[in-house]
């Protein structure tokens, strides 16, 4: 009997977990210091779960940029893994995906956090791999600046060939704990990694037992060609950015293409472009919250933000006015936030005013869906069905209202039919993902 392809819904608790509307902060159901208390976090977890969600995913930067004034995105980041060992003690079966870098760790801790995190949350554990573009981070982690991205890459590619050996080498039978023979632990089956590259020399093996799930799920964000060539060689899950239809699909065949090159299942890598949601009872009152949302975001400061994204003097531009097309760079430089900034020149190039421009650059990047639950409901499913995703990765845009929003109306419409789960049946976020882990390396 085939089993009916379902979706497979994340939940991304941007916004420092307020919500992905820079406004999202000052909504009227909204708390301004949710972001530092774990117990909301742990409460938008617990509403994820009641609605059957495959994961909830956090993000993490190490330092603050971009707009601290006004948007606390950029202020305040806690700790994704200790966040999410909170949850995990407070929840019992929806997953858990925290982001770490590539760029200013080391394998074996990374190895070590995420695999103690697994162990705590009984198999539930994900690894979101980035390897950071903001500069400032930099500054936090000895001052020698952002490497291009290739070399970044390099580093990326050989940290998760470590962290795998080091998660895939930890056997099973090794923990014996026999009180009758004396022996703990049989150190015949310990054998050290013992990986010499070129950025790093580690021995290993990790002082860990295999979880339930065996080691973590591999989640990457793949953009750029280098970024794709990660993610389909090593993810299992792939955080993506797409606004139509066909841009979606060609890209999850993109990825799946490079997955059959590198010797893989097409089919294991799951695809979950960024979904935006903004929901109401009606179309009317979704686009309304959205109007008073971007309203409160408005500001005529943010634009020497936008002239930067766009390489361009801001007396050069007018908030009621287009931007001039002849002023118009070809394309986004990198590093300093390459999706906002293609999202910018985007919105610029469509003729909009600069006015408007900044009131939505928030969503550029990502599928926007505002509407009554069905509405959203019948994009989640066009989407689906036509191949372009597998699923989504849920940004509402107040975390306080918008979540249950969606939890509780939209999650219902998709159930009836037949696209999403009524019950979870895995105990292990591997397993919800349709992977298997690789014993040997």
């Amino acid at each position: 009997m085939t089993v009916p392809r379902q979706l497979h819904l994340n939940v991304h608790l941007v916004g420092a977990g307020l919500g992905v509307h820079p406004a999202a902060w000052r909504w009227p159901a909204a708390d301004p210091a949710a972001f530092a208390d774990v117990d909301r976090w742990v409460e938008a977890a617990q509403v994820a779960e009641r609605g059957l969600l495959d994961a909830v995913f956090l993000s993490d930067v190490p330092g603050r940029w971009g707009d601290i004034t006004h948007d606390p995105q950029g202020a305040y980041y806690l700790e994704p893994t200790l966040v999410l060992t909170a949850i995990a003690r407070a929840t019992e079966r929806i997953g858990l995906i925290g982001t770490a870098s590539t760029t200013f760790n080391e394998p074996f801790n990374i190895a070590r956090r995420f695999h103690t995190l697994d162990l705590i949350s009984h198999g539930r554990a994900g690894w979101n791999a980035v390897t950071t573009f903001v500069p400032v981070v930099a500054d936090n982690f000895g001052g020698t600046g952002i490497a291009p991205r290739g070399d970044r890459y390099a580093r990326a590619n050989e940290f998760v060939d470590v962290v795998l050996a080091l998660w895939r080498g930890l056997p099973a039978g090794a923990f014996v704990a026999d009180v009758a023979s004396g022996t703990f632990t049989d150190p015949a089956l310990l054998r050290p990694i013992g990986h010499a590259g070129a950025h790093f020399q580690v021995r290993g093996p990790l002082p860990l037992p295999p979880s339930p799930q065996r080691y973590p799920l591999i989640v990457q964000a793949g953009a750029s060609d280098d970024g794709r060539e990660l993610a389909a060689r090593t993810a299992d899950a792939v955080f993506s950015g797409a606004v139509t239809v066909p841009a979606a699909a060609a890209y999850a065949a993109d990825i799946r293409a490079r997955a059959e090159r590198h010797g893989r299942d097409p089919a294991a890598v799951t695809v979950l472009p960024g979904l935006l949601t903004s929901i109401g009872g009606t179309e009317r009152e979704a686009l309304d919250r959205l109007a008073a949302l971007d309203e409160l975001a408005q500001r005529d400061d943010a634009l020497p933000g936008l002239a930067a994204k766009l390489h361009l003097d801001p007396d050069t531009l007018r908030l009621d006015h287009p931007v001039p097309p002849r002023l118009l760079p070809e394309q986004p430089d990198e590093p300093g936030g390459p999706v906002l900034h293609a999202g910018a020149l985007r919105l610029a190039r469509q003729g909009l005013t600069v006015r408007d421009i900044l009131r939505r650059l928030w969503r550029s990047g990502h599928l926007v869906a505002a509407g009554a639950p069905e509405q959203v409901a019948d994009v989640v499913q066009a989407w689906f069905e036509a191949g372009a995703a597998d699923g989504f990765t849920l940004m509402p845009d107040v975390i306080a209202d918008g979540l249950p929003a969606f939890v509780d109306h939209v999650v219902p419409v998709l159930q009836r039919r037949g696209l999403f789960r009524t019950q979870y049946r895995e105990t292990t976020l591997r397993e919800r993902f349709g992977q298997a882990a690789q014993v040997n390396c």
